[in-house]
């Protein structure tokens, strides 16, 4: 059996974090995250109003990230062909999905109760750290 590369493994755990980050959506429509999403922002805009984040639509929402699954998705073959340009986006995007999973699963603490979008976000932690680590390993055997 031919024994996997350090590129050949970071593609692979890009396109796991691509498809959890799919499953991810799909939580978060089915658990009707914009709603919640909307009225935090709204609520916290009240106090606050300078804070940065919009009131989302739900059409801008939907293709805004099927937009972004597409992209990440057609940039895959060049994950998989080692080019050196990918690393830093790979630790951007294992770095935001780290951080998406941390807010939902510290939101659903902080209130007591699920928020949406909870559920897959421990798949979406897990898929981010191995993006992450593979991306490293990578990294230190290209520029060895």
């Amino acid at each position: 059996m031919k024994k996997l590369t350090p590129t050949l493994r970071f593609g692979i755990a890009w396109m796991v974090l691509v498809f959890v980050l799919a499953i991810h959506v799909v939580d978060e429509m089915a658990t009707d995250f914009l709603p919640f999403y909307n009225s935090l922002v709204t609520s916290i805009q009240v106090d606050y109003d300078w804070f940065p984040m919009p009131v989302i639509s739900m059409p801008v929402w939907l293709n805004g990230l099927g937009a972004a699954l597409v992209a990440l998705l057609l940039s895959s073959p060049l994950v998989f062909e080692g080019k050196r340009y990918m690393r830093p986006i790979a630790f951007i995007f294992g770095g935001l999905m780290v951080l998406n999973a941390f807010g939902h699963i510290g939101a659903s603490f902080y209130l007591g109760k699920a928020v949406p979008g909870v559920y897959s976000s421990p798949l979406l932690l897990i898929a981010a750290i191995y993006l992450l680590l593979m991306a490293h390993r990578d990294r230190q055997v290209t520029n060895a």
